[in-house]
């Protein structure tokens, strides 16, 4: 298979698969089940075939494709993959397969629920693999009416406020995210290249480019507040994080494995893709605001999740915190304001490669939790932390699993969530060592919330709750998943150069361009000011 079909293919299948789907007989739900589940996993073996052929010493996009798609307003269909995608991609066609074993439990319109999924799926890998801004857009707002049905007809009790919050949030970044992108269409000459993200970045860095003008650094302070804000929203960082917490604990466990492993890497995908490279002098303008809001992310998702009694929004606040740390990670771009250089160029390498590491991790562990968390409450149907108590000794294989998956979140050392978080932490040092020091205290609180959520539902005595009878040994089917998900927190937890050799070298590129970038604009800022 080529690499232009490949890509194509990666996207599309879902879609397909879906399209197929829907002539079958809704009857015959296992029919439905297994087809849906072949479908992501032929798409995560397309992702691994991606991999093989994936350069890993090479920074820039490979495998490209480019052809005219709307030739009369310069729209593309344009995709690519580099070392900041390519884990990725990886993660949603790993997160999506294993979240559709986990909808077994789904048994309301099966139907239905497996045509959304997969197109949600085909969205999600969309963006991820896009380089043309306007298809960019076109398949983040594509995700938004797979997960608005799923929440809102699958959903708990308050589905359809949780549905309708989602939305329009998310809507409304959308729309400042459009009219950033206007902006740069209109003032980039209006060329053939006009939504080429390769192409808006090579102008912002400095470098060679087929567009005829240049972006302005008020431009840039402007379009970067835009973009930062929509790609927030979803990250998300306070204070545009409320639709999270209604949307995950009304959300199906399976869709809520999605929303934590996938679409929250959204955000902070789109500012490392979009808002840092076509914006440097932006990105620097704000990095201050940036880090700010980053650390109080960290502590305020630590200090909502130890107030919280429903085990699933405990685990909702937490990834609040945690993204916190990815916020932190790419922010942390300090310069001398008398040469105009990076003062901390080593460092903000450093938390960018962590922000990545933790944008996988949290992944990976935060789909476990909502995936350990969903396994219980379908047999006692609550989530209260007060009335749980004692479940290790009820069904001890569930409650090992869980431990593993809970303490890497927690960020244990020799599980996934320790790496990220600690190399956030030492760059941001070199930022600010106050700033630091808080953010590491997000670390303690961390341990608090999650020591004491293990201790309320495993520990003690013997769990005398609703549905008690109910309480069975964690099944073949829930075992494979856990288990799963905690062999590759394990994994990366000791092997984390496997994803840092993978992203490393366009992680350095774009280092590298945005100080360019930055140094551009600065100086066509000095003249502007000399000028007048």
């Amino acid at each position: 298979m080529t690499p232009e079909f490949l890509l194509t293919a990666i996207i599309f299948l879902p879609a397909v698969g879906a399209l197929l789907l829907s002539l079958f007989d809704g009857r015959n739900t296992d029919v439905l089940r297994f087809w849906s589940l072949g479908v992501t996993i032929l798409t995560f073996g397309l992702t691994l075939q991606m991999l093989m052929q994936f350069d890993s010493s090479v920074g820039g996009m490979q495998m490209q494709v480019a052809m005219d798609w709307i030739p009369a307003w310069n729209v593309s269909y344009r995709l690519g993959v580099d070392g900041i995608s390519m884990p990725l991609v990886l993660l949603t066609s790993f997160i999506s397969m294993l979240s559709m074993v986990a909808s077994w439990s789904i048994k309301k319109h099966v139907k239905g629920y497996m045509v959304l999924f997969l197109l949600l799926e085909s969205g999600m890998l969309g963006v991820f693999l896009s380089l043309d801004f306007f298809l960019f857009y076109v398949f983040w707002e594509v995700m938004l009416l797979p997960m608005y049905f799923l929440i809102g007809v699958w959903g708990g009790p308050r589905k359809e406020y949780a549905a309708i919050k989602f939305f329009l949030y998310t809507l409304a970044g959308g729309v400042l995210m459009l009219i950033a992108m206007l902006m740069f269409y209109f003032n980039s000459g209006a060329t053939t290249d006009s939504f080429n993200l390769i192409e808006l970045a090579k102008v912002a860095s400095g470098a060679e480019s087929t567009l005829a003008s240049t972006l302005s650094p008020s431009l840039q302070i402007t379009a970067f507040i835009l973009l930062f804000i929509g790609f927030a929203i979803k990250l998300p960082v306070f204070p545009v994080h409320t639709w999270l917490p209604d949307a995950h604990v009304e959300a199906p466990t399976p869709i809520s494995m999605i929303l934590a492993g996938v679409l929250l890497k959204m955000g902070g995908y789109g500012i490392i893709r979009i808002a840092f490279p076509l914006c440097p002098y932006g990105a620097q303008y704000g990095a201050w605001a940036m880090v700010a809001i980053g650390v109080i992310s960290i502590i305020y998702g630590a200090f909502a999740a130890l107030a919280q009694t429903d085990f699933k929004r405990l685990v909702a606040y937490s990834s609040v915190s945690h993204m916190g740390y990815v916020l932190l990670g790419l922010a942390v771009w300090k310069i001398n304001e008398t040469t105009g250089a990076t003062e901390n160029r080593n460092f903000w390498l450093m938390g960018i490669n962590g922000a990545m590491f933790q944008m996988i991790a949290h992944g990976i562990s935060s789909a476990g939790m909502f995936f350990m968390v969903g396994v219980i409450y379908d047999r006692v149907h609550h989530r209260d932390l007060n009335q749980f108590g004692g479940l290790m000794g009820r069904m001890p294989l569930y409650g090992g699993l869980s431990a593993g998956l809970f303490f890497a979140g927690l960020g244990l050392p020799g599980l996934c969530g320790f790496i990220g978080e600690v190399f956030v932490v030492i760059s941001s040092w070199s930022f600010s060592p106050l700033l630091a020091i808080i953010a590491a205290s997000g670390v303690i609180l961390t341990a608090g919330y999650i020591l004491w959520a293990m201790q309320r539902v495993y520990l003690g005595a013997e769990y005398k709750g609703p549905h008690s009878e109910d309480i069975t040994p964690i099944n073949g089917r829930e075992t494979a998943v856990a288990a799963t998900l905690l062999a590759f927190a394990i994994f990366f937890g000791i092997f984390p150069n496997y994803l840092f050799r993978m992203m490393s070298v366009s992680t350095t590129e774009l280092v590298q361009s945005l100080e360019n970038g930055y140094q551009k604009a600065a100086t066509s800022a000095a003249q502007m000011q000399a000028m007048k």
